[in-house]
């Protein structure tokens, strides 16, 4: 079992973040809180937040920063971009990556990873998740 605590941030991936920055700030509201590079995934991810306080949700616009990022290649089947994925916050990644492996789910990471934000992060195979490609992450414990 999962054990999510909310949904942490729903990943769309873009050609160009700043291409889309208008459409996010202009049209949905939503506010900008900057990029950051995570050079290990070959991405640029740019944050808005959404929402009352309270309610927020984060928005993360992903950009491939090389040719072979797994960005670049769904922006190839998919060159407008689309969501890419739904991430969840929770407690004890890797008891929850063990647990799942055990409970027979296939992972794309058995072990967590560094994220954006601080995040260690982990990903479990769209095939084990009905079509929906899902990120665990544990923020950074203060």
């Amino acid at each position: 079992m999962i054990h999510a605590r909310a949904i942490n941030h729903i990943g769309i991936a873009v050609p160009n973040i700043d291409a889309q920055r208008e459409f996010y700030e202009k049209t949905l509201g939503a506010k900008f809180e900057g990029c950051e590079t995570v050079a290990d995934q070959k991405v640029k991810v740019g944050f808005f937040l959404l929402g009352p306080e309270g309610a927020q949700v984060r928005l993360e616009l992903l950009e491939p920063t090389a040719p072979d990022s797994p960005i670049a290649k769904y922006l190839e089947k998919n060159p407008h971009g689309g969501l890419h994925h739904v991430a969840y916050t929770v407690d004890d990644i890797q008891k929850r990556l063990d647990d799942l492996k055990a409970s027979g789910l296939r992972l794309i990471d058995e072990t967590p990873r560094p994220g954006a934000h601080h995040t260690q992060i982990a990903f479990l195979h769209p095939k084990s998740s009905h079509g929906v490609l899902t990120e665990l992450c544990q923020p950074k414990k203060a």
